[in-house]
């Protein structure tokens, strides 16, 4: 069974979020646990847990279908210790806020390099940046998402993920969350059958889809390895509905969180509807 949502706003507290989701009749959904754009967030409350706890499960989705987000300053792979150390500790207490909350994944994306270390190097680097933290950390698995590879950005490649995965020292608390903006915009096809076939083939023999804990479901402005991020509304960039109408048909993408970050959040209602119609 398929499990769609957004990634809803939490503005107010972080209970508000079960809440949004609902209302656009979602069965998953995505969020940030603290303002993104900011590297110390206000400690989350006993009333603030309790409430986004009994407001999930007002809203009948389970915490396994929740897939909450970093801040994206976080640089795990950054070349800089001081900086690293800085990323690594707000990863952390993402990580905790993660936990108080019940919620059993964390999604970020791998790093960058910023053009003073090689990419092997830096992927070291975030590796052990994700196994201090599960050293540190128990009961959530770090889900790390592929990327469009713009700037210095890591995780464009799928042998960047495999690498991840396989220096993990918990392999049971690491996975992996697929862009399909990002995907396609770092060069893998999923257009057509054959392409699609390709590429999810190709995932589950370098990466291996028992890491799969979640999808970001967007369509790209950008064309195929342009190596930019621009999203766009289902059907209406360089994907079209096509690849959407594959993955909500393959039972591999079944009971994981399959969320949007489509630019017209007044179209998630439409589109969650979309989606779940293109079940045959």
């Amino acid at each position: 069974m398929k499990y769609v949502g957004a990634h809803v706003s939490a503005s107010g507290g972080v209970f508000n979020a079960p809440m949004n989701a609902a209302k656009i009749g979602a069965k998953a959904f995505a969020l940030f646990t603290k303002n993104q754009r900011q590297w110390e967030g206000k400690s989350l409350s006993k009333e603030d847990i309790d409430r986004f706890k009994a407001e999930l499960e007002k809203a009948e989705i389970l915490p396994k279908h929740v897939l909450p987000h970093d801040s994206y300053l976080i640089n795990l792979g950054h070349p800089e210790v001081e900086a690293r150390e800085k990323s690594l500790n707000a990863f952390l207490d993402e990580v905790k806020r993660c936990e108080a909350l019940g919620l059993d994944k964390l999604n970020f994306h791998p790093g960058s390099h910023l053009k003073h270390i090689s990419e092997e190097a830096c992927l070291e680097l975030i590796s052990a940046s994700m196994n201090e933290v599960l050293r540190k950390s128990e009961g959530v698995c770090l889900v790390v998402e592929n990327t469009a590879g713009q700037g210095s950005n890591l995780g464009y490649k799928m042998e960047h993920l495999a690498y991840l995965m396989e220096n993990a020292i918990d392999k049971e608390r690491v996975g992996v969350c697929i862009d399909t903006c990002h995907l396609f915009t770092s060069g893998y096809d999923i257009r057509t059958p054959e392409t699609y076939e390709q590429t999810m083939n190709k995932f589950g023999t370098i990466v291996g889809f028992k890491y799969l804990k979640g999808m970001h479901l967007n369509d790209s402005k950008p064309d195929l390895a342009s190596r930019v991020d621009r999203h766009d509304s289902l059907g209406k960039g360089k994907l079209g509905l096509e690849p959407f109408s594959f993955i909500m048909n393959d039972t591999r993408m079944d009971d994981i969180p399959l969320i949007l970050e489509t630019i017209d959040e007044s179209l998630w209602a439409e589109e969650i509807k979309l989606l779940y119609s293109l079940i045959h």
